[in-house]
């Protein structure tokens, strides 16, 4: 296969009506066995996702990208995908929580089904048919009749428990003239390695390849590609999404939203460290794509490994992931936390969100509830809970100006943490209010000259203007500083 004009590359979203259904291991299977029949495979996610792109960027072997329909406006979001498109043969999409839940669970906005028809994709619903017969052909007409502006291609069958089974399947979807692209017996697919914060990220697992390989076996002698490729190919060449009453509204935000390239501004390369590694590894691509687009160099470090930054830089970046469960090695890396803090007292922009927002409070207690020094740039300590503490999209209002926006911006993004921040004194100088989906309200974060952390999961590309500004930080830190940091060379 070769590819052509992008706005026909074929597509398909593969999203089921439930959480838990097994979409994650059978779209990443999909991905991987298109991969092994020689395609050049284009992963997405749909929603504000770290984990499951890490499994498709791992048998894909291109980073794969989020669709959010909330943080991003819709031009947006198609032009990131014309982009990401530009040179494979197919483009595979992973659905978010059921098809239609999107925003507070109410209403399509940000919903699977809206990516879909947004970006004219025929859908492949998997159907968790466990203790299910006939019964199971409802859920797939419910999907259609609840929206006809939704292009269904077919079902997988999955978890299904023998073939006396799927014969009753099979033959209650064909009665219905449903196409059965594919039906996957129960525990026919490898586990991919969990614990109680969900999937493992790829990045923290020794030996995941061949799991990741038995599972794109598994999923293709099961799912009938050649059908799934049938039902993608026919992209048609002009497609309008679809437009009811929320739509309408929606596209307000949507033609005010900021555009993708960056503005006439200063593009002269700047080098800003990267942390990566298996305690640090959440970023939207898109959003460092953009930070290059004006002019940053990534500089990849790691804070568990690396005994100070690396050379030449003018920032650090250090994005989400789960420090709780390398607490000690963190805390013990007296060399890179020294590094860090010097960096700080020299007024280099530093920007941490979530994980990195932890490592460089004072101190973090873990699951068990042991206490570990971390950097100590942040006045305050996180201490780890048993249940989420926050989780869903956020509004943040910045308080005060800082290398990522003016007092009075408001930023996009989302958090998901299972840690409460606890501040060294009251009032706290917050950096931002947030205000979440639910209606409450409050501070989160904190800026201290060129440094700013929080909870907040940021995409750039959510408010361009931002990534000018941190560039424009960096910039002016390398003209106006002249000290010899002595990072590693």
């Amino acid at each position: 296969m070769t590819g052509g004009n992008n706005s026909r590359v074929p597509r398909v979203m593969i999203a089921a009506v439930r959480s838990s259904s097994g979409k994650t291991s059978i779209a990443t299977g999909i991905m991987g066995a298109l991969v092994q029949r020689g395609s050049r495979v284009q992963g997405f996610k749909v929603g504000p996702d770290f984990i499951d792109p890490s499994y498709h960027t791992a048998v894909t072997g291109r980073w794969s990208r989020n669709l959010d329909t909330w943080m991003l406006s819709y031009g947006q979001v198609q032009e990131f995908f014309r982009r990401a498109v530009a040179s494979a043969d197919v483009a595979v999409i992973e659905g978010v929580m059921g098809l239609f839940d999107g925003l507070r669970g109410a209403g399509e906005r940000a919903s699977s089904a809206e990516v879909a028809k947004l970006l004219g994709c025929p859908v492949v619903l998997v159907l968790d048919v466990r203790s299910q017969a006939r019964s199971a052909v409802v859920e797939f007409l419910g999907c259609r009749s609840f929206d006809p502006g939704l292009r269904l291609a077919g079902v997988i069958l999955n978890r299904y428990s023998g073939e006396r089974h799927l014969k009753m399947l099979q033959a209650s979807f064909r009665e219905a003239g449903i196409p059965v692209l594919g039906a996957i017996q129960n525990g026919s697919l490898p586990r991919l390695a969990e614990r109680h914060l969900g999937l493992v990220p790829v990045m923290e697992q020794q030996g995941a390849d061949p799991v990741l390989q038995e599972l794109s076996g598994a999923v293709a002698r099961q799912v009938d590609l050649d059908a799934i490729m049938g039902a993608v190919a026919a992209v048609p060449a002009r497609y309008r999404p679809y437009r009811g009453r929320e739509r309408v509204a929606t596209m307000k935000h949507a033609k005010a939203a900021p555009g993708v390239s960056p503005e006439a501004a200063d593009t002269r390369p700047v080098r800003v460290a990267l942390a990566w590694d298996a305690a640090f590894s959440f970023y939207y691509r898109d959003g460092l794509d953009l930070l290059s687009d004006h002019g940053v160099e990534l500089v990849p470090f790691s804070p568990l490994q690396d005994q100070a930054l690396p050379a030449g830089i003018a920032g650090v970046l250090i994005g989400g992931g789960f420090p709780e469960l390398f607490a000690g090695q963190l805390s013990g890396n007296d060399g890179m936390k020294e590094s860090l803090r010097r960096a700080h007292s020299a007024g280099m922009p530093i920007y941490a969100e979530c994980g990195g927002f932890m490592y460089l409070c004072q101190s973090l207690d873990d699951l068990d509830g042991r206490d570990y020094p971390m950097v100590g740039l942040v006045p305050g300590a996180c201490r780890m809970a048993k249940r989420l503490v926050g989780m869903g999209y956020v509004t943040a209002e910045a308080q005060e100006p800082s290398i990522l926006c003016q007092a009075g911006d408001v930023l996009r993004g989302h958090e998901f943490h299972y840690s409460s921040f606890v501040p060294v004194r009251e009032p706290f100088p917050w950096a931002f209010t947030f205000r979440k989906n639910d209606g409450r309200a409050g501070g989160d974060g904190y800026a201290d000259g060129n440094l700013l952390a929080s909870y907040f999961h940021f995409h750039f590309a959510a408010n361009p203007h931002a990534a000018t500004r941190f560039a424009a930080s960096c910039r002016a830190w390398i003209s106006g500083n002249n000290d010899d940091l002595h990072f590693k060379g």
